[in-house]
């Protein structure tokens, strides 16, 4: 068996084991303002606990009663002998009374889908010692397949029953974003979002959803789901939004069958002559459609998933590589496609890491900076707080300023040097890095609006797709080190 196989089942072992540890479970004993000890808090009841109990403790939601009622409706839902169809009207009974709870009561429902419809533990600990034992024999096959049907839980067929019925794509969407939240401090819910991530990654694969290009002539529902998801650039208003539906602009989603009126990521796209450098003249409404017959380059410059519960199931690059087909075929003079993208982490970071890349600049240089601020002699320590003030200014700094040189030669450092566990750490880079491209170059006042000063002092980054060589910029990045242009390594500096 090959070492990718051996990894899968190991970590999907691990996922649908019990989660150690309760969120509420009791803390050191709180004091209060004069300093007195406040009675223990109790630790939080398990499902199994409070299923056979008689009262409610106090902070649970249901009674042992309402929990044991709902437990039933959720078993009816699996039970052997009912039909899809049947278990689907089932699960939709549960949906609807879902939509009534409280927060409180929803988890509840969480957790009895937790941690009632486990795994076999003794079952799955047998499977696991038998593939364990088998490895490298003539037994690894059956043992493999049998720790796969054991690792199969009770869950699985009750989360495809909810999916049986019209809307309940849509439900356990919704359950999963509301989900997500809660998982930093109730670990016990790991395991049911662990297996809506993994069904939501085969029901969502890409060979399941269809492309469609979104225009002005598209129903005006679905036209709305543009202003409501757009998370680059808001649109502002319905002459934007035609702006951006306009003849030299083209726009794509994704679509699941199960959800036709609702785009699960979206690209919108500019047809242009060269890489655009600047967001301002795209998103201009009055400025003249491009001639689209002269047009050679394709700018992504907004990208926006739309399903908050769909988190961790990328198909972004599988959008970019159809829409990329797409226009080829509809404009083969086409032979650039790149971004013109935000960089939202970048200010943040050089708050926490300025004085480190004041540290990195020669005697020199460090000295024209101080006086360019008028410090004498600073240390790379001094300067920080006074490049940071000055930085809220960039916008007007002159093409030979020190700080703006710097401010470009710390870009291009975050961008192509900067990972966290083996990935770009702006998610931006880290999404179109990892599908193949490479970074570009850096535009100053790419973005001069205040979420643009706000997140990158107004700078943008061109990220470029080589459709030659996108395998071999995901290898390097594999190995640690990003693809980049020689203008972006000459910006480094090391």
């Amino acid at each position: 068996m090959s070492n990718d196989t051996s990894s899968w089942i190991a970590r999907s072992v691990e996922r649908l084991r019990p989660a150690k540890g309760r969120a509420g479970a009791a803390k050191d004993k709180p004091r209060d303002g004069a300093g007195e000890a406040q009675p223990k808090q109790e630790p939080e009841r398990g499902t199994h606990e409070r299923l056979a109990a008689t009262l409610r403790r106090g902070g649970e939601a249901l009674t042992p009663r309402a929990l044991r009622r709902l437990l039933a409706q959720l078993q009816d839902v699996v039970a052997p002998r009912v039909s899809e169809v049947e278990g689907g009207r089932r699960a939709q009974a549960v949906a609807q009374w879902y939509g009534q709870a409280a927060p409180e009561q929803r988890r509840d429902l969480w957790l009895l889908m937790s941690e009632q419809f486990a795994p076999d533990a003794a079952r799955l600990k047998s499977a696991q010692q038998r593939y364990e034992a088998a490895a490298g024999t003539g037994d690894e096959p059956h043992a493999e397949a049998h720790l796969r049907r054991a690792m199969s839980s009770p869950r699985t067929r009750l989360l495809q029953r909810f999916a049986a019925f019209p809307e309940g794509m849509r439900f356990l969407l919704d359950l999963r974003a509301e989900l997500l939240p809660r998982l930093k401090g109730d670990k016990c819910l790991l395991p049911l979002e662990a297996e809506l991530e993994q069904l939501f990654s085969t029901w969502f694969d890409v060979a399941f959803l269809e492309l469609k290009r979104l225009s002005w002539d598209s129903p005006a529902s679905l036209i709305e789901k543009l202003i409501k998801y757009e998370a680059v650039h808001d649109i502002r208003s319905w002459a934007d939004l035609k702006n951006r539906l306009d003849s030299d602009r083209r726009c794509y989603g994704f679509f699941h069958p199960r959800l036709p009126g609702e785009p699960l990521i979206f690209v919108e796209v500019a047809l242009l002559d060269e890489i655009s450098d600047s967001i301002t003249p795209l998103l201009d409404e009055s400025a003249e459609a491009a001639d689209i017959q002269r047009a050679n380059t394709a700018i992504f410059y907004s990208i926006s998933n739309t399903q908050t519960g769909l988190r961790g199931v990328s198909f972004g690059d599988s959008l970019i590589k159809h829409v990329v087909d797409t226009l080829q075929g509809e404009f083969p003079r086409l032979r650039h496609f790149a971004t013109l993208s935000p960089i939202p982490g970048f200010r943040a970071w050089l708050q926490k890491n300025c004085a480190a890349q004041l540290a990195l600049l020669d005697d020199k240089r460090r000295a024209a900076l101080g006086r360019a601020l008028g410090l004498e002699a600073a240390t790379a320590k001094d300067l920080a707080a006074p490049v940071l003030a000055a930085a809220d200014k960039a916008l007007e700094l002159p093409p030979k300023s020190p700080l703006r040189a710097l401010l470009m030669q710390s870009a291009a450092r975050y961008l192509a040097r900067e990972q966290q566990d083996g990935k770009p750490i702006d998610p931006v880079a880290r999404f179109h890095l990892g599908n193949g491209a490479r970074v570009e170059r850096l535009n100053w006042a790419g973005d001069p609006s205040a979420k643009g000063v706000k997140q990158s002092f107004g700078l943008m980054v061109n990220y470029l797709y080589d459709l030659k060589r996108i395998d071999k910029n995901r290898d390097l990045l594999a190995q640690g080190r990003v693809a980049v242009s020689g203008e972006i390594e000459d910006l480094c500096g090391d």
